[in-house]
């Protein structure tokens, strides 16, 4: 059981932006639990009565209710953690996540995607998710694997930056579309904000990195979230620990340059954690580290690194969090 429960409602959503002066519609301490769910999408998403998808009221209500303040996706929140500073860094412990219901989508869009000269014209495709299999059935016949997880899970950007929209990743996290950040996996994010004020949305049943053609197979999640307060930690980028990798994330709208700074990144945090002269980090991240391209679709692309904790001989679990 959690702590609290958050429901997607026109009062509890924000659509599209992130914005330093949003109020929380709820306040937590550190180490409580959320339980909080999450629709994705406008009314164009939405399936006709035809073709036999039932579609959650209150993703009905808000789509016919609200409009999107930028472009950019439906987020339930901002959720604010007290004392929460800036210089401290939130740790997100994702406990599980859930689907809740039986279908989602895929578009591409015009001008969007990896290849919008090749596929100029959009597309809209929905497509029934089978939640006791755990799997979902293309038109064309392939049978897709879900690994459900939250697309966008961010802290409010500095106060500078003014209202912004969803869809482009930065230093605060938001639209990381990480499929590594499942049930299971701690994710820490920098602070910028009395409060913190954490958001979530953008489900997604499963998706391949790179996200290719603009989304995954997006649709409604439920997940349980403790929230845990580091105080006094610098943090440059989010982070993440699964039960088996350590992942360093960076964005940027060069790719070549987000891959350096994940990489640097995971240099610098094997030198916190594992005592790791730089040079030995390098060489390390050179035999067992994996860059992967986390999205090319949104403004700011993404790259992760992932190394498996069984390489390294120990590791300082408290610098983790940040130095």
């Amino acid at each position: 059981m959690t702590d609290h429960r958050l429901e997607p409602t026109p009062d509890t959503v924000h659509w599209g932006f992130f914005d330093a002066t949003l109020q929380p519609v709820l306040t937590v301490a550190s180490g409580a639990s959320v339980t909080i769910r999450t629709v994705s999408g406008g009314a164009d998403v939405i399936p006709p009565a035809s073709a036999g998808l039932a579609v959650l009221p209150e993703h009905r209500t808000i789509v016919e209710t609200l409009k999107p303040v930028l472009p950019g996706h439906i987020l339930t929140g901002p959720v604010a953690i007290e004392g929460a500073m800036p210089g401290d860094v939130l740790e997100v412990r994702i406990e599980d996540v859930r689907l809740i219901q039986d279908w989602g989508w895929n578009a591409n869009r015009p001008l969007r995607g990896s290849l919008p000269h090749r596929f100029p014209e959009g597309r809209l495709l929905q497509i029934p998710i089978n939640r006791n299999a755990m799997t979902a059935t293309c038109p064309w016949g392939s049978v897709v694997p879900l690994r459900p997880f939250f697309g966008v899970m961010g802290v409010s950007p500095r106060p500078s930056y003014g209202r912004v929209s969803t869809i482009e990743p930065r230093e605060y996290g938001g639209n990381i579309d990480n499929r590594e950040l499942i049930a299971g996996t701690r994710l820490f994010l920098p602070v910028f904000v009395p409060g913190a004020l954490f958001s979530t949305g953008d489900g997604h049943a499963c998706q391949g990195d790179g996200e290719v053609n603009l989304t995954a197979l997006e649709t409604a999640l439920e997940g349980d979230f403790t929230f845990v307060l580091h105080k006094g930690r610098s943090l440059p980028r989010p982070r993440a620990v699964t039960p088996t990798h350590l992942i360093t994330m960076a964005f940027d709208p060069d790719l070549d340059d987000a891959a350096t700074r994940a990489l640097e990144d995971m240099i610098d945090l094997l030198g916190a954690v594992a005592g790791l002269a730089a040079n030995d980090a390098y060489a390390l991240c050179s035999l067992a580290c994996d860059l992967h391209i986390t999205q090319l679709v949104d403004g700011n692309k993404g790259v992760h690194a992932m190394l498996p904790f069984d390489v390294l001989p120990q590791v300082e679990q408290s610098a983790i969090a940040g130095f």
